[in-house]
């Protein structure tokens, strides 16, 4: 039998910051920038 009281779990509360430090949301973002930065400039200078 084990007598040790189970671990607690610190529900810490995480916010943005540590939703941007995630690899692939800002894969993501850039990819959505990159796309909508295209978009601008071709509207603005049609070759």
């Amino acid at each position: 039998m084990n007598d040790e009281p189970p671990a607690q779990i610190t529900d810490e509360p995480r916010g943005c910051l540590f939703a941007l430090s995630q690899p692939p949301l800002m894969f993501f973002l850039a990819f959505v920038a990159t796309l909508v930065l295209l978009t601008a400039v071709h509207d603005l200078y049609r070759w």
